[in-house]
């Protein structure tokens, strides 16, 4: 009952899918209410900040002199406190109008596999932009509520959440986790392996955006019936000039091949480290997918090929975490024994 009071009628309650590369925000009573990237620019040798989210995205590998940018979370944690905190405090100003008399209590999400390190740092962050009162929660839980799973429930539940930092496999059963494994074969990872691709294949150098949008054209919901070619800009390897080319899609999925299995062994490690009642569940159930990476086409089918059990994606994949932490919000009294309460001391 106790903590029914932080989330009762005088507060106003806000939820938080703090990623690597995106951050979502979600109000209670509203809905999700923000979806910007987790960048920062910077002016003045660190000391000014220029624009944050969508604005200093754009910037990203467009910057003079005296100027930069930076994703201050890295592989699912943070990696930069004072960014972090600053960064957070602009979007919650740009979705909630604080009162003094008035603070919110905030719930956000950590990767499972973090130390308590870094959870008191998320804690920290979340109390400095304002919060009476911090729950954090662990975000395959969240994802599997988001989805709709019997997270409650004694049987097993198994979650591949795969983000821009960590890809989290979690097995789910009585409203906690029993088996995870996290890896840092993500979707920054799958950016890089494209970037290297073309670098070493092609002799183009291309920027972080470019590499991103290449993989974004690689998911489910950009599937193209022919394999049409995918015109690529960048910098001659050699020459030093510019230079446009053309690659096949098939060719690009395949340059990927390697890290969509690293994500299915990591799967592979997860069951085998499950009870065998709960295997048998998960069989009965499928593996559900979330999260931005799990639209990469030919993902589910490898999954599926590589463990022989019905692998299915989830719907608006993006969005499970923080529906997940919004559902928790608006039924706290069901779900808060699934959260882990802080304090300022800790």
């Amino acid at each position: 009952m106790q903590g029914n009071i932080f989330f009762g009628l005088f507060t106003k309650n806000i939820g938080i899918d703090l990623g690597t590369s995106t951050t979502l925000v979600y109000i209670k009573g509203k809905g999700i209410v923000l979806y910007e990237p987790s960048v920062v620019a910077f002016k003045d040798g660190g000391n000014k900040i220029l624009a944050v989210g969508k604005e200093a995205k754009k910037m990203m590998g467009r910057t003079p002199r005296g100027l930069f940018t930076v994703r201050p979370l890295k592989e699912g944690v943070i990696a930069n406190f004072e960014v972090t905190a600053e960064m957070l405090k602009f979007f919650i100003k740009k979705v909630y109008h604080p009162n003094r008399f008035i603070r919110p209590s905030i719930i956000i999400c950590v990767p499972s596999g973090v130390t308590e390190v870094e959870k008191r740092a998320v804690s920290k962050v979340a109390y400095k932009c304002g919060a009476r009162q911090v729950f954090l929660i662990d975000e395959p839980i969240a994802a599997a509520i988001g989805v709709g799973l019997p997270i409650f429930e004694p049987m097993g539940n198994l979650v591949v959440d795969i983000g821009g930092g960590t890809s989290e496999v979690a097995i789910i059963s009585l409203g906690g986790i029993v088996v995870s494994e996290l890896s840092q074969i993500a979707g920054d990872y799958i950016n890089e392996v494209i970037s290297k691709y073309v670098k070493q294949v092609h002799n183009l150098y291309i920027g972080e955006l470019t590499a991103e949008e290449i993989k974004l054209n690689l998911s489910i919901d950009k599937l193209s019936p022919e394999n049409s070619g995918y015109e690529i800009r960048g910098r001659d390897k050699v020459t030093g000039l510019p230079k446009i080319i053309k690659i096949s899609k098939d060719e690009l999925r395949e340059a990927l091949s390697e890290p969509l299995r690293i994500i299915a062994n990591t799967v592979k490690i997860t069951l085998e480290k499950t009870p065998p009642e709960l295997i048998s569940d998960i069989i009965d159930k499928g593996v559900i997918m979330t999260g931005g990476g799990s639209l990469l086409v030919g993902l589910a089918e490898l999954l599926q090929e590589e463990i022989g059990i019905p692998t299915f994606t989830s719907f608006e994949p993006v969005y499970c975490v923080i529906k997940g932490i919004g559902k928790v919000m608006e039924d706290f009294n069901f779900y808060q024994r699934v959260l882990i309460r802080t304090s300022k001391g800790i």
